[in-house]
């Protein structure tokens, strides 16, 4: 029964150990590929918003455009986001689209944090009239994607994610399921480079990929290990037996007299002497 759980157990190690392997590989591929992209983002030509949507891993932190006119009643600060080793605030504005819904447009960067509040006199406002923005297209944001806290316990102006779904309480009108960071920050505002896309990059999953490679390597060489302990185990209780040799140790000796040894005279009389006396009536 061992050998066959081994002879199971050992190739399925290896193949899930490959397996996530792989996984790290490309992540790794896809890191590389987002720096190349990233490199010529500039470069390259803007798209219409339409063209790239619904995000992926592929269309995220592509250049697009949108027109209308931006929402001035609606500007929001959303708090705990980092740019280089300074934390500080988006500045988030919703822009009316000529298609009906509103795309929340990350205006710029500005320094502070939650319990300070950020220096609203910094923002500038936005532009009035009819606007074409570009910037790098990014998906929404889940909970633990990057958001810090609900929206409704932050203070009032304030968003804790950027989504749809955080949206959709504050503003009459629907959201995309997605957003742009503009590429050109006015005023005080600092420019927000494009986030990476989730489940893509050397994030904190990609190494669990390869820390579960070499988990997997782990157990293959302890079924290994298991089995040559208990093969060898075998090995000895047959050795032991073909010794006449048992568990608790050697062999006891056969009890009465030996067939090869002549009957002793002394023991024949002590036998005749201790026979009761019914037994001799």
């Amino acid at each position: 029964m061992i050998n066959v759980f081994t002879v199971v157990a050992i190739p399925f190690c290896l193949f899930m150990g490959s397996w996530q392997l792989s996984r790290f590989e490309t992540r790794i591929d896809t890191h590389e590929q987002q720096q190349e992209d990233a490199s010529g983002a500039e470069k390259a030509a803007a798209k219409p918003l339409r063209d790239l949507l619904p995000v992926t891993t592929e269309t995220s932190g592509r250049r697009a455009t949108a027109t209308g006119r931006y929402d001035t009643e609606h500007q929001l600060l959303v708090p705990d986001r980092r740019l280089g080793d300074r934390t500080g605030f988006y500045v988030l504005t919703l822009l009316r689209t000529d298609g009906g819904k509103a795309l929340p447009v990350v205006r710029g960067w500005l320094p502070g944090d939650a319990s300070s509040k950020a220096d609203t006199a910094k923002v500038p406002a936005p532009p009035s009239g009819r606007v074409t923005v570009t910037g790098a297209l990014q998906a929404t944001e889940h909970e633990g994607s990057g958001g810090v806290t609900a929206s409704g316990a932050l203070p009032r102006g304030q968003l804790g994610m950027i989504s749809d779904a955080s949206l959709v309480n504050l503003v009459p009108y629907s959201v995309y399921d997605a957003w742009i960071t503009s590429s050109q920050a006015p005023g005080a505002l600092r420019p927000v480079p494009p986030v990476v896309a989730e489940g893509t990059g050397l994030d904190l999953k990609a190494f669990q990929n390869l820390g579960y490679t070499g988990e997997w390597f782990v157990f293959a060489g302890f079924v290994v290990f298991m089995w040559f302990r208990l093969f060898r185990r075998e090995v000895e209780a047959a050795r032991d037996l073909a010794l006449g040799l048992t568990p608790e140790g050697p062999a006891a000796p056969p009890s009465g007299p030996r067939p090869d040894r002549a009957p002793d005279p002394e023991d024949s009389d002590d036998a005749e002497r201790n026979r009761s006396p019914s037994a001799t009536a």
